[in-house]
């Protein structure tokens, strides 16, 4: 596992913020937000892509390829596989981003303008389109398997861990580096956002912005960064001896067909993603003890609570359901590479990550939200929920590994 996060630059890092109920949101500090009703965001910190890039190759890649690659390289250390040219045609990647190089694109932009069209770097379109993430990844490790990128929005970190299981599954890989990037943190994004009334203004207060929920909840907190993981099939692992932090078993993948934005009232389709992600892991409801919410800190909340209550019935109360949005805030195409991550360390260490910034519960949204506190809690079975624009859903299930 490889991350990149507004509580952590690397994965130990995040993890112990995580935990400490850590935020990350502040004032956003990459331009002048003084025009727009909401003027914070979960930025990344002090990041250094001279760790992780040739400094000549840096300016020919977006900010988000720079986290993808990070996370990337984290990830291939931690696991320990060699890429070599025994195994290299084997191991493929799969980067999910939602919006790719947003801020390359407004600068590029501003730059015509005032410029003209001939200043335009002759890298401008690989630097932002969202498979370069992927691209960059296989050019660095020299992994020559399936090469693919997700971009279905807040969704795609997870349909590319899912894609990538899925892949590994029907035997045209043995090993994928899979997750999601995201950088966007720019006057575009976050207008465009506002222009939607999406976002979070409670500015005066930036760490409790990110409240999922909350009765007071106002809106999503923008989040960047990156979350990546080494998926190897089982045998493949085992034979040289890998820590393995947990089995991804099931994957969910549904579409609403209702809204741009909002989901149906009845949460029909991420009932649906829910069911199907079990039903793929062959698993009883009553398995699961820990569900990594959506949960962005929106209106939203409440939908996914109710189809939590449908997909799992009664056993619904047993589980807990936590928003660790609460802390990084939203990565958008990145959140569910880093949640799945949260998901695969719950269950390795037997701790559920807190949600913090719940003063008021929602009515609506009333199972275990493990509120304030981490929680050591013996689980089996986890769920991972990520949902996006354009009402498309993923789900993944992952279980603790036992040998």
């Amino acid at each position: 596992m490889g991350a990149v996060t507004p509580i952590g630059n690397d994965l130990a890092t995040t993890w112990d913020a995580l935990l400490a109920g850590t935020s990350g949101v502040g004032p956003i500090t990459r331009f002048d937000a003084s025009e727009l009703p909401t003027q914070i965001a979960a930025e990344v910190k002090g990041f250094d892509p001279t760790k992780y890039i040739e400094p000549k190759e840096i300016k020919k890649m977006a900010l988000f390829i720079h986290y993808a690659l990070a996370a990337t390289h984290m990830a291939v250390e931690d696991s320990g596989l060699e890429i070599n040219d025994a195994n290299r045609d084997r191991v493929g990647v799969y980067i999910g981003s939602g919006i790719g190089g947003l801020p390359a694109i407004e600068e590029t932009a501003h730059k015509v303008a005032a410029q003209g069209p001939r200043r335009v770097s002759p890298f401008f379109i690989p630097m932002t389109i969202v498979n370069l993430a992927s691209g960059h990844a296989a050019i660095q490790t020299g992994a020559r398997g399936p090469n693919q990128a997700s971009a279905t929005a807040c969704a795609a970190g997870s349909h590319a861990i899912g894609d990538a299981f899925k892949i590994i599954q029907r035997g045209d890989a043995d090993g994928m580096i899979a997750g999601g990037a995201e950088a966007v943190i720019c006057m575009l994004g976050v207008a465009g956002f506002c222009a939607s009334r999406a976002l979070s203004s409670r500015n005066d207060d930036p760490q409790t912005a990110s409240r999922p929920f909350d009765r007071d909840r106002d809106g999503f907190v923008m989040g960047e960064g990156s979350g990546v993981m080494v998926l190897e099939e089982l045998e493949s692992a085992r034979a040289r001896g890998a820590r393995i932090y947990a089995e991804i078993v099931g994957y969910g993948s549904t579409g609403d067909a209702y809204h741009i934005t909002a989901p149906p009232e009845d949460a029909n389709g991420a009932v649906r993603c829910i069911q199907a992600a079990l039903n793929d892991a062959g698993m009883n409801p009553e398995e699961v003890g820990y569900i990594n919410a959506h949960a962005t800190s929106t209106m939203a909340d409440a939908l996914e609570t109710r189809a939590v209550k449908t997909a799992f019935g009664s056993h619904a109360k047993n589980l807990v359901m936590g928003g660790t949005k609460s802390m990084t805030g939203h990565l958008l195409g990145a959140a569910g590479g880093i949640e799945a991550i949260f998901t695969g360390l719950a269950l390795y260490h037997g701790v559920i990550p807190p949600t913090i910034n719940v003063r008021n519960p929602d009515p609506e949204c009333d199972l275990d939200c493990c509120p304030d506190t981490a929680r050591e809690v013996a689980i089996t079975a986890a769920v991972s929920n990520s949902f996006g624009f354009g009402g498309t859903n993923a789900s993944l299930v992952l279980r603790k590994f036992t040998g």
